[in-house]
């Protein structure tokens, strides 16, 4: 079964520099063993890093030993679905690209509330020209 993302599409990747994911496969990928759901992909920023640090959820510091980099402001990233909506409750929420989440963020947090967020780009970037 292919993942699909909160738009009902095939689910996108999400990032490769940080390489993100649960499965570190550049995308928001889930399956049993992703008890936390790492299904939403967010464009971290300084506000949203610095309220996880606060909730206890360093994602600053490298752990190399969960294949972890840290995380700077901009890098897109996978997080925990009620993590985000933490962060989104306390006013820190981090862009999301739509795309890139997966449908199962939608059992913890209502496409409603991650519409507003969105940052989504699209595929042909000549779009974006003037």
């Amino acid at each position: 079964m292919t993942d699909r993302n909160v738009l009902g599409g095939e689910l996108e990747p999400c990032g490769t520099d940080p390489m993100t994911g649960f499965h570190r496969d550049g995308c928001c990928t889930t399956g049993p063993q992703d008890i936390g759901s790492h299904t939403v992909c967010a464009v971290v920023t300084a506000e949203f890093l610095a309220h996880q640090q606060r909730v206890g959820n360093d994602l600053i510091t490298p752990r190399p030993e969960w294949d972890f980099p840290g995380l700077r402001p901009g890098d897109r990233w996978c997080v925990v679905a009620v993590r985000w909506l933490q962060a989104f409750k306390d006013g820190a929420a981090a862009p999301v690209v739509l795309a890139s989440t997966n449908e199962r963020a939608l059992e913890i947090i209502p496409l409603e509330v991650l519409r507003p967020h969105a940052v989504d780009v699209p595929p042909d970037l000549a779009s974006l020209q003037p």
